[in-house]
């Protein structure tokens, strides 16, 4: 059993577009893809004429294995869709977006529990925990 959430369709797995956004939006809906990126100026092998390359795997477990495997290469991420997120254009200023995107994450951020609809209302509500990362963890 893996430690973190199955993917979405494991026939999609590799079939993503390498080009994503990065990090950020605070919340998840589905995993597409566990992803570990190789850098053939850090010693990965040179696949692609000295471009950056990535592998792609149904679960974590394997992608960490990939990872250990080869010189040059990234820790594991994941690729998620949020079907909705929190921006915060500048610290401590939210902003609810209703648009889908796909965007690779830190794999330990899929520790938070996924996207409910009161998610997002809870985190922006002005009765929210004075921290309000406590909504998004599921502590409050």
């Amino acid at each position: 059993m893996s430690i973190y959430p199955k993917v979405k369709d494991p026939k999609m797995v590799g079939e993503y577009p390498a080009e994503s956004k990065a990090g950020g939006g605070y919340v998840w809906d589905e995993v597409l893809e566990y992803r570990v990126w190789c850098h053939p100026h850090d010693g990965a092998p040179d696949l692609e004429n000295g471009s950056d390359y990535y592998y792609a795997f149904e679960t974590y477990e394997e992608a960490k294995e990939c990872s250990s495997e080869i010189d040059g290469s990234e820790e594991p991420l994941a690729l998620i869709l949020q079907v909705e997120h929190i921006n915060e254009p500048t610290p401590g200023v939210y902003e609810h977006k209703k648009e889908s995107r796909v965007t690779e994450w830190p794999v330990e951020f899929l520790s938070r529990p996924r996207r409910t609809e009161n998610t997002i209302p809870d985190f922006m509500s002005p009765n929210a925990p004075e921290n309000k990362l406590d909504v998004i963890r599921g502590l409050a």
